[in-house]
């Protein structure tokens, strides 16, 4: 060992990386992906027939006649997302229900047989427009699947009866040849809960450039719920058999990983709604939660998508226009213009606040053009002569990192890097003194730590000796909203085991593949992948095959909580 250590020192002097330092290599972002990073927040804007029958999944009650958003402005729904800071809008064109917002040659189910503008309406255009006169980027929502086609929600793509599978793909590879082809640059490419069908060729030919969410061709990942925050660390690189899933989140990111597939922190304004309703005023969030949404994803080094929701006569609604605002002027007031800034490379970077000066808050950022390095730091203030610990806890930096503390007097602040892979290199390192008054929580934002386990039903496992029974389990009490779950079946007494063969998850009746993983190590246990909106009519439901193998058959129960994030 001595040898080795020796012998690390050597070539750690050759190659100039300073002892204590990692050699190893660290993924690198692309040119759009840093791009994408640097943008920091973005708007969905959610439109859907669905809206007009009150729900938020299309049951295709409403007859198209009554389909006529007829103040539809996209030019406000721009201003919205230029109020809070956006330079993005991810337009859904097209939800589950399989109604398209331009005009499409593969289906009759669109806004050309609406009353809308007698039928010459096409609204992607109008936000294409919108977007380009107010300097926005433009991505697009198409979801893979149609209720039309019975391709059901979160199969991808996947249609229900094989015969007509072949079918579908050609209508699908067509509306995305539709929507990237015709509409100006698209910059983002939404596969809300993946897809099965190929488009490859069609991205590369007609949005080479564009972030892609989910799927085989995925650049970005799901943070994995719809909370407004990203766990703590979020390390930006993947194991690349994890990238290759489409449907990596949060939860694998490593500091290790060989693929670079940064994190996008979708969430709603309307606790827990994406469409509009007629009471959604009355689920309208805070602006205290929007900057705490705001501390724990950009803070965290995400991208937060923040949603809107026009209503039927295509207006956003005024309270919503005017919590955006807010909003922005907030982050604005907070951090448009710090006390001091610096940059440097090393593992200490200090910066000059030229006299003493009260300080809470601190900024730093890596140069992840050249990966995520740090592994491990603290922040110091000098006080006085002294140097204090303002915050000693740091695993990670990554594009963004928000530290907050209680207010000090320095003179002086440093980042120690204390552990690191290659040479740190801070692109930026910048102090504040934000007041935001005596009850706001001043601590660094961490993870919060695994929900409670929620108990779902008692196992009749003193019947199974020796043979495989399958239950029904209703995992709603424990999945109230999208998001990462931990499942698992056990047994509570006897002598001996209740042994698990299989899990599948069903929505709205239907077994949605690849979103049911075992915990390794932990039989009996499993990681449960709920990326759709749960609804009454889209209940999660668990189908469990087991059996009791041992001498005395005993009880058991099935139970479920938030997936840990240090897992």
């Amino acid at each position: 060992m001595k040898n080795l250590a020796f012998l690390f020192f050597v070539v750690s002097m050759v190659l100039g990386v300073p002892a204590g330092l990692s050699a190893a290599p660290v993924a690198r972002p692309t040119p759009e992906q840093l791009a994408w990073q640097d943008m920091e927040l973005e708007m969905f804007v959610c439109m859907d027939p669905c809206e007009w029958q009150g729900r938020e999944y299309d049951n295709h009650s409403t007859p198209l006649a009554q389909i006529n958003p007829v103040k539809l402005d996209a030019e406000q729904w721009c201003r919205a997302a230029r109020s809070f800071g956006a330079g993005q809008i991810l337009f859904v064109a097209k939800h589950t229900g399989g109604f398209c917002w331009w005009h499409t040659e593969t289906s009759k189910y669109g806004i050309k047989e609406t009353p809308y503008k007698s039928g010459r309406g096409d609204v992607l255009a109008e936000v294409a427009a919108a977007c380009r006169k107010h300097g926005l980027k433009l991505a697009v929502y198409v979801y893979p699947g149609d209720d039309q086609w019975g391709a059901s929600m979160g199969r991808g793509g996947k249609t229900k009866d094989p015969a007509k599978q072949d079918a579908y793909n050609r209508v699908f590879r067509q509306q995305m040849t539709e929507v990237l082809s015709n509409y100006g640059p698209i910059s983002e490419v939404w596969f809300d809960g993946s897809c099965v069908i190929e488009v490859g060729d069609i991205l590369r030919k007609h949005a080479p450039q564009a972030m892609v969410f989910q799927g085989p061709h995925a650049t970005l990942r799901w943070v994995g719920n719809e909370a407004g925050y990203a766990p703590y660390p979020a390390w930006n690189s993947v194991r690349k058999a994890d990238a290759g899933t489409g449907i990596a989140t949060a939860a694998h990111g490593t500091p290790d990983g060989d693929v670079w597939m940064p994190l996008e922190v979708d969430t709603v304004l309307h606790d827990h709604f994406w469409f509009w309703k007629a009471d959604n005023a009355r689920s309208r969030r805070s602006l205290e939660k929007l900057m705490d949404c705001y501390y724990r994803s950009v803070g965290h080094g995400a991208v937060l998508l923040l949603n809107s929701a026009p209503a039927t006569d295509g207006l956003i609604p005024e309270g919503d226009m005017t919590l955006y605002d807010v909003f922005g002027k907030e982050i604005q007031r907070r951090f448009d213009k710090s006390i001091a800034e610096s940059r440097g490379e090393g593992t200490a970077v200090e910066l000059d606040l030229g006299r003493p000066t009260p300080v809470n808050h601190v900024i730093s950022m890596e140069d992840i053009a050249q990966g995520e390095r740090v592994r491990a730091y603290r922040l110091e203030g000098l006080v006085g002569t002294q140097w204090k610990v303002l915050y000693g806890e740091g695993i990670s930096i990554g594009h963004k990192k928000i530290d907050r503390f209680p207010t000090e007097t320095l003179s002086r602040v440093r980042l120690v890097v204390t552990r690191s892979a290659e040479t740190p290199i801070i692109r930026r390192l910048a102090a504040y003194h934000v007041d935001i008054g005596p009850n706001s929580p001043m601590g660094s934002v961490q993870d919060a730590p695994a929900g409670r386990w929620t108990r779902l039903t008692a196992l009749e496992a003193g019947a199974l000796r020796g043979e495989w029974k399958t239950w029904t389990i209703d995992l709603t009490p424990g999945i109230r909203a999208p998001g990462e779950f931990e499942f698992e079946v056990c047994g509570t007494g006897g002598e001996g085991r209740l042994e698990v063969r299989q899990v599948e998850l069903l929505i709205a009746g239907q077994v949605i593949e690849d979103r049911v993983k075992p915990v390794a190590g932990s039989p009996g246990r499993f990681h449960i992948y709920r990326m759709e909106q749960t609804t009454a009519d889209s209940p999660s439901i668990a189908r469990v095959t087991a059996r009791w193998v041992g001498p005395k058959p005993g009880p058991g129960e099935a139970r479920i909580r938030p997936r840990p994030q240090s897992q």
